[in-house]
């Protein structure tokens, strides 16, 4: 995965974003071995999903956790399938060597 720093990309308090299997992060985030496995859980998400339909099913699912959560955007952003894969896993650092595809919606992670 093709890191990039930079104090543009991500937005916000975000540290780190992965934009199609390229991670823009900010020059003060700490990439760690975990925060660089989850970016790489997501990559291999977008790369089942074919990337525009990943980004489709994560912004209709945030939305409809959002109205679930009253408006809750932590929560809601937390509960997004593909979120709850890579933070279960992110500490895992063999965790892509067993990954079955389409994990994220297979409750193998929990």
């Amino acid at each position: 995965m093709k890191v990039i720093l930079n104090n543009i990309i991500p937005f916000g308090r975000f540290g780190a974003i992965n934009l199609f299997g390229v991670l823009f992060a900010k020059r003060t985030m700490s990439l760690t071995p975990e925060v660089i496995n989850h970016e790489e859980i997501h990559t291999r998400q977008m790369r089942e999903l074919l990337y525009i339909p990943f980004y489709i099913v994560y912004v209709l699912e945030w939305g409809l956790r959002l109205i679930k959560n009253r408006g809750n955007l932590y929560r809601s952003y937390r509960e997004i399938s593909f979120e709850r894969e890579a933070y279960s896993n992110g500490d895992d650092l063999s965790y892509l060597h067993r990954r079955k595809p389409y994990a994220q919606w297979k409750n193998t992670h929990a």
